[in-house]
């Protein structure tokens, strides 16, 4: 327990009971490597796979065994159940009090997509599962994919929390009232929400996070299972503890990106300022409503489709990255008003003041990325998708339904 209020508290909620166990092992001991200081505090909850093994919650210190850094065990914890990570967030800032906040949410994901993919373990059908287990999520299990990649090639990506043996997950209904709940405790926003986990960094995941949360840092791509290097993010932290939550966000893209040079892995990386999201959504709506309008002419509908065939997408297709998809309309044969909208989007995405102030990329199969992605499908549109704030605020689910309705009969 750390009574005097330090720079930063470094919280990190680590949801490790499902193929990811071994790799919270060693992004603990990256943590470990800097440890605490007199100006920050870093401290994990880790939920172990095994057997056996209770949940832990650490105060993570350099030059001590990992048994040492304990300071509470609360045996089986269900990571996908709110209260939890709620009850971990308060206990965080009781504790370990600061001026700023860094809140990483560790484990698999899928941006906002929210299928209950532990609907049949649980003897449940997951279409006809009632809308409330069904929302749309921040957090749900890539597991199946996952699992056929392991055979595939031997490998497995970081995909955030689910719980395997609870067969349980949070999602985005619930991460927004959890946020919600943290920006009271704290007394300000959160001041970064890092998502060490796949396909996060969405306009649909950034957007229901912009009354709580002032930065977040997440890949619009599949993470490999090293995720974020701990150890080098925390170890300029240390240096530099007056570091802002805007400066802190780039360096994490920053780091991230330099850890896997040379590793052949194709990754990316962002930051968005949660504070543009409001000239971005207005963007977006102008957009959307320009795009839905284009489906009403022959010629500017078949621009439109040979684009998406040709923009920049991500192991889940569906989501693409959205500058990229305006850079190629832009040069397509569709009406100015669609042009227009597409420069006026992305400034509020690139621009000064913009929602990305941070991004990076690696590899040839990621170079068309430039920090945010959308949900843009072909074939169906879910029908998650029309609860979520952003698709309320700016029509895109319209267009998207409209989009694949007259494309389907073609």
């Amino acid at each position: 327990m750390s009574n005097n209020k330090k720079k930063w508290t470094f919280m990190v909620y680590m949801a490790g009971d499902n193929n990811l166990d071994n790799n919270g092992v060693i992004d603990l001991n990256e943590m470990k490597n800097v440890g605490s200081t007199k100006e920050i505090n870093i401290i994990a909850q880790f939920d172990r796979y095994q057997s056996g093994l209770p949940t832990r919650r650490f105060y993570l210190q350099k030059d001590t065994s990992i048994d040492a850094d304990v300071v509470q065990s609360l045996g089986e914890i269900n990571t996908g159940d709110p209260a939890a990570i709620t009850d971990f967030i308060n206990w965080g800032v009781d504790n370990y009090p600061a001026d700023h906040y860094l809140l990483v949410l560790w484990n698999h994901g899928q941006g906002w997509d929210d299928t209950d993919i532990y609907a049949g373990e649980r003897g449940q059908d997951a279409r006809l599962t009632r809308p409330s287990i069904l929302r749309h999520a921040l957090f749900r299990t890539t597991v199946e994919e996952a699992a056929k990649r392991s055979a595939a090639d031997g490998e497995m990506e970081r995909a955030i929390l689910l719980d395997d043996n609870a067969k349980d997950f949070l999602d985005n209904l619930e991460t927004k009232k959890i946020l919600n709940g943290a920006k009271t405790k704290i007394g300000h926003k959160i001041d970064i929400l890092g998502m060490d986990a796949c396909l996060m960094s969405m306009a649909e995941v950034v957007y229901q996070m912009k009354d709580a949360v002032l930065y977040t840092v997440g890949s619009e791509e599949t993470e490999p299972l090293d995720g974020w290097p701990y150890d080098t993010i925390l170890n300029e932290l240390s240096k530099k503890p007056d570091m802002t939550p805007d400066a802190l966000s780039k360096l994490i893209v920053q780091k991230y990106i330099a850890s896997y040079n040379g590793s052949g892995e194709a990754v990316t990386h962002s930051a968005c300022d949660l504070m543009a999201s409001s000239q971005f959504t207005n963007a977006f709506k102008n957009f959307s409503s320009a795009m839905k309008t284009g489906l009403n002419e022959d010629k500017i509908r078949t621009a439109i489709v040979n684009v998406r065939n040709k923009v920049q997408d991500y192991n889940t297709a569906d989501n693409v990255d959205l500058v990229d998809l305006c850079q190629l309309l832009k040069s397509a044969s569709v009406s100015n008003n669609i042009k227009n909208a597409c420069d006026t989007l992305i400034s509020t995405i690139k621009g000064t003041s913009g929602l990305v102030i941070a991004s990076g990329s690696l590899g040839t199969a990621m170079e068309h990325s430039h920090g945010v992605a959308i949900y843009f499908p072909t074939r169906l549109v879910s029908p998650l998708y029309a609860g979520l704030d952003f698709t309320k605020e700016t029509g895109w689910g319209d267009f998207l339904k409209k989009y694949v309705e007259v494309t389907r009969s073609r």
